[in-house]
């Protein structure tokens, strides 16, 4: 019989990492699997200024770098392989990779989330330079600078006027003739002297020499193109652009229960299928930020952990 880990892990981002952390100090025989880029979306961070008690001047990189750190030194496991398919309907679950098939008691989830991108020229380049899409990671970063928000549902609403705390301007820029948002928010948001609306327009490319500092816009009624300069003081401005996110979970439909591509769990982190509990940015939840996803991990691991002791005869 091929081995039968205690715990798999499927995801290294922070809510990964800290279930297989949690998993192997508990002596849990744990594999981590990850597809892709060990840390997820915040590997990409250039500087972490909200998660308590890291070392000074963090970087995404960084902490990722100790976590890993901390895993390896209890003992956790760690493969990359893509999971294909997987069978959580026996005791013991089965994960199907393309390299090759894992078996464990109990699995936790922590496949994440990615924002939904513009996919316009010079994104990708300047994300992390300028182009943001997490608010309470980087609006203190464009203190006194100015700002402009993507979207106009309640997250960008509900954003925009988050970084008026920070920003000297937030122009909101909405592709409608008017905010999709709660008629409460866009009250909020309408009444703000800080925050103004472009209507109908949408930006086509970003530009810059290693930090953003032009922006192309077209109007979608007139079909007008426009360029958005920095301020010759500032540098460079801000692009934070919340136009939605899409949870990292089609391998999993038909398998757990899903809430428009989410994975709803307990406060347990228990899905609807037992021995299988979910983490991090892949979960129905309020705050998708580095430490909820860690508090995620940890708590998954450890109701794992009593699943295991009450479903599996000591061996």
């Amino acid at each position: 019989m091929s081995m039968v880990y205690d715990l798999i892990v499927i995801g290294a981002g922070p809510g990964g990492l800290s279930a297989g952390l949690y998993g192997a100090r508990a002596k849990m025989n744990t594999l981590i699997i990850e597809k892709d880029r060990t840390g997820g979306q915040i590997a990409t961070t250039d500087e972490v200024a909200n998660y308590p008690g890291s070392i000074q001047n963090a970087t995404g990189p960084s902490l990722i770098a100790r976590m890993v750190e901390q895993c390896e030194e209890f003992g956790a496991k760690r493969v990359k392989d893509t999971i294909e398919d997987v069978d959580f309907d026996g005791k013991i679950k089965v994960l199907k990779g393309k390299k090759e098939e894992y078996k464990a008691k109990a699995v936790v989830i922590a496949t994440g989330a990615t924002p939904r991108k513009l996919n316009i020229p010079g994104e990708k380049e300047l994300t992390g330079k300028g182009v943001t899409y997490c608010a309470t990671c980087d609006g203190a970063f464009f203190t006194d600078l100015e700002v402009f928000v993507v979207g106009g549902g309640d997250s960008a609403c509900e954003e925009a006027m988050f970084l008026t705390k920070f920003a000297r301007k937030v122009t909101i820029l909405s592709r409608d003739p008017e905010l999709t948002a709660a008629k409460s928010i866009q009250a909020k948001v309408l009444s703000n002297d800080k925050i103004e609306i472009k209507w109908n327009v949408e930006i086509t490319e970003l530009k810059g020499d290693g930090i953003l500092e032009y922006m192309t816009l077209r109007n979608l009624e007139t079909g007008e193109i426009t360029e958005h300069e920095a301020d010759e003081e500032d540098g460079t401005f801000g692009v934070f652009i919340f136009i939605g996110f899409a949870p990292q979970t089609k391998l999993f439909e038909g398998k757990i229960e899903l809430d428009r591509g989410y994975i709803p769990t307990s406060s347990n982190m228990e899905t609807n299928v037992e021995g299988v509990y979910a983490a991090g940015d892949c979960r129905v939840k309020v705050l998708r930020q580095v430490v909820t996803a860690c508090g995620d991990g940890a708590t998954a691991t450890v109701m794992a952990e009593k699943y295991i002791e009450n479903n599996f005869d000591e061996e």
